[in-house]
């Protein structure tokens, strides 16, 4: 075992088979062996529980509650945006929704609520006035922040979909934002899929965050680039990974790291597929670790050498 090895979460839904309960995709979870925390999603995971029989629901299979994420495209209403809504009263919902799903986390004894803007931006030239969705957006995020300042609101920013664009589609952006929003509560959730969807090095943008914000939360995952896939770890971006892991252990980042995969779209056994993701993140974060106390390693970075620091980072993930 990897010392100071990291807790490990995973999405819980990748867990659902047809006719499956909460209950039933806790239990599921369960089973992988090495997760030891779940998120849960808000509204959607608490329909048919209060927040008192899902914390005994997590007890009863180990595992820890991660924090809640909102989900606001269950609504039909928010369609046209949660925060960025034309119409006040959606606005207002969206808002009261979210504090609702924060005062669920502090029951559970939680400690984040991580958002996910997906309905929050536009589709068409002409459609909206970026200027007031902006100012709409900023005005909701502190109004959440301040409902309780105990809990850390993460923001997971995304390019797009389900809408064409969305507002927070980059870490700039969302940097840009949570500076003007300016409360102490807030931070960035960094999703390895979404950073490559964004045309972004996920080191770099790690490293903004760090430099800016807070990072609150990381979801490794990985794709192709062109839309988030939600594959395996270190699947097709091995490198980029460690070069991701090797940023986090500079800057000391020690939280969760959650598996926000797709199993369940490729028909894999998400058991399997969890205890896979599990097997390779403890290697390459072994590989990281190594990698971050290597003076040659950051030598070569300083003199920007790419022959040596690609060699080095090679002869540690390959073996030559």
């Amino acid at each position: 075992m990897i010392p100071n090895r990291p807790r490990y979460a995973a999405r819980l839904n990748a867990f659902k088979r047809k006719g499956d309960t909460v209950a039933g995709m806790l239990a599921a979870a369960g089973r992988v062996g090495d997760l030891s925390a779940a998120d849960l999603n808000y509204p959607d995971h608490f329909v048919a529980h209060d927040p008192a029989s899902l914390s005994r629901l997590l007890a009863d299979h180990g595992l820890a509650l991660n924090g809640l994420a909102m989900r606001y495209y269950t609504e039909d209403g928010f369609r046209l945006g949660a925060f960025t809504h034309p119409d006040a009263a959606i606005r207002r919902a969206a808002i009261d929704l979210t504090r609702r799903g924060i005062d669920a986390c502090a029951e559970m004894g939680g400690s984040q609520m991580t958002l996910w803007m997906g309905q929050d931006g536009f589709d068409y030239s002409f459609q909206a006035d970026y200027a007031r969705m902006w100012d709409d957006t900023i005005a909701a995020l502190a109004e959440v922040a301040d409902h309780n300042p105990a809990i850390d609101i993460a923001v997971e920013y995304k390019p797009n979909e389900p809408r064409a664009h969305a507002l927070m589609p980059d870490m700039a952006t969302t940097l840009l934002a949570l500076a003007e929003v300016g409360r102490r509560n807030t931070g960035v959730t960094l999703d390895f899929a979404h950073m490559l969807y964004a045309g972004e090095m996920p080191a770099k943008a790690a490293m903004l965050a760090a430099r800016r914000s807070r990072i609150l939360g990381l979801h490794l995952n990985d794709g192709y680039g062109k839309r988030d896939d939600g594959l395996m770890a270190g699947s097709v971006h091995p490198v980029q990974t460690v070069e991701l892991l090797v940023a986090l252990a500079r800057i000391g980042y020690g939280g969760i790291i959650y598996f926000d995969t797709f199993p369940d779209h490729s028909g894999l056994n998400p058991i399997d597929e969890a205890r896979t993701n599990i097997r390779l993140t403890d290697r390459l974060i072994e590989i990281a670790a190594r990698l971050a106390a290597d003076p040659a390693l950051a030598a070569a970075q300083a003199r920007q050498d790419a022959a040596a620091a690609t060699g080095l980072v090679m002869a540690a993930l390959c073996g030559a």
